[in-house]
């Protein structure tokens, strides 16, 4: 469960950082600028779902930070089979 938390964690500051970056007002804009419906958000900030490598691409894209310097923020991807 802790674990769990700490990959919100890493996922709610990243899409904070890309916000901040942006010079967004919220979570409505970032999903404009990401091409996600906004219920997305809200289940990457959850840790429903990942943030998978379309949307790190896309970052990448709207930030110009390498995908290196991404990735690092970003919680590990699981290994299949992995909860």
């Amino acid at each position: 469960m802790a674990t769990k938390n700490l990959e919100a964690t890493q996922v709610n500051n990243f899409l904070n950082a890309i916000i901040s970056h942006l010079s967004l007002k919220n979570d409505a804009a970032l999903a404009k600028v990401l091409d996600v419906m906004p219920p997305v958000i809200s289940k990457f900030r959850a840790g429903v779902i990942p943030f998978g490598a379309v949307h790190i691409i896309r970052a990448h894209e709207l930030t110009l930070w390498t995908i290196a310097e991404i990735k690092a923020q970003l919680p590990a991807p699981k290994k299949r089979g992995e909860k």
